[in-house]
């Protein structure tokens, strides 16, 4: 009980990328445009997929929600990062730790899970086509995002309540811009076989059956296309999922890059990985998913015009 309270009263250092002042004010504007543009950019997501009717598609359900989740992300890690690079106060309050944790670990989670039903989507569309009105109704899609959310939520739950039952009682530096899972654990001086068990286990579910589905739908949507005779139809197959396709390889190369390696091996210039899952990912799926796609130029053209022609 006694390191337990001790525990519940401590603070952790955030001490991010770098301890020198020159490059921190670097790093405070070159993070602070970047998040502005994040922030921007999905919410203009958002708000041109909820204004027009002829985006009110599973597609652009699942898109105007994954857009939701990359604002919640970088809006629950980025403005502390921001603060304590122009702080000589790095901490952050224990309670403050576990806050960040639980949101960072269900929104990692949830966007996994909301890629994965996006893949079925686009599965639906391309080899079933005649079906999809029926196979993708409003009740079946609500039904699916809903239940990513109830997995998102638990997952995170989970795994925080387990960080309540650790132990820290020796250094309390983080050499990371926020409260990361695996670096918690490794500053951990009480037992934490659980918390590992339960994170190889949960992540399983999460993270592989996910993935693997995605890598079985879009085998099939390959197999799909070239089964098109039409070369311009085969084109116009594959622009309807390159999209998506370009921000799974996104998400999940920048999570690879952070976390299939040994903890130990991790240093300060492991942390520029760590920056492209938590900031640059967030920030370039807008772009991505409106680069070439003509149904979203329209719908963000006339949202960007109401203002105007209000005036006129």
């Amino acid at each position: 009980m006694e390191g337990a309270n001790q525990t519940e009263g401590s603070e952790f250092l955030l001490l991010g990328m770098s301890e020198s002042p020159e490059q921190q004010r670097i790093l405070f504007w070159m993070f602070l445009c970047m998040y502005l543009v994040t922030v921007v950019g999905n919410a203009f997501i958002i708000l041109a997929i909820s204004s027009d009717s002829r985006l009110h598609t599973p597609m652009y359900f699942f898109l105007a929600n994954l857009s939701f989740t990359d604002l919640f992300f970088v809006t629950n890690t980025i403005p502390k990062m921001l603060v304590n690079l122009q702080s000589q106060n790095k901490a952050i309050a224990y309670a403050g730790c576990l806050t960040q944790l639980y949101f960072l670990v269900s929104l990692v989670a949830l966007d996994n899970l909301t890629l994965a039903v996006m893949a079925y989507d686009r599965y639906v569309a391309i080899c079933r086509p005649l079906h999809y009105v029926t196979a993708m109704s409003p009740k079946l899609y609500i039904l699916l995002l809903s239940l990513c959310w109830v997995l998102s939520v638990l997952y995170g739950l989970v795994h925080t309540f387990l960080m309540t039952t650790v132990t820290f009682c020796g250094s309390r530096k983080i050499h990371y811009i926020f409260c990361e899972m695996y670096v918690l654990l490794r500053l951990a001086c009480s037992d934490t076989q659980i918390n590992h068990t339960v994170l190889i286990a949960t992540g399983c579910f999460i993270f592989l059956i996910p993935f693997g589905f995605m890598i079985i739908s879009y085998v099939l949507i390959v197999r799909a296309i070239l089964r098109i005779p039409s070369v311009s139809k085969k084109y116009k197959a594959f622009s309807t999922c390159a999209s998506h396709l370009g921000v799974v390889s996104l998400f999940y190369g920048t999570l690879c890059m952070v976390y299939l390696k040994p903890l130990h091996t991790y240093s300060v210039k492991d942390s520029v990985a760590t920056v492209m899952y938590a900031l640059v990912t967030p920030m370039m799926n807008p772009f991505i998913y409106s680069l070439r796609n003509k149904d979203m130029h329209g719908a963000l053209g006339r949202l960007l015009d109401k203002p105007f022609q209000r005036l006129t």
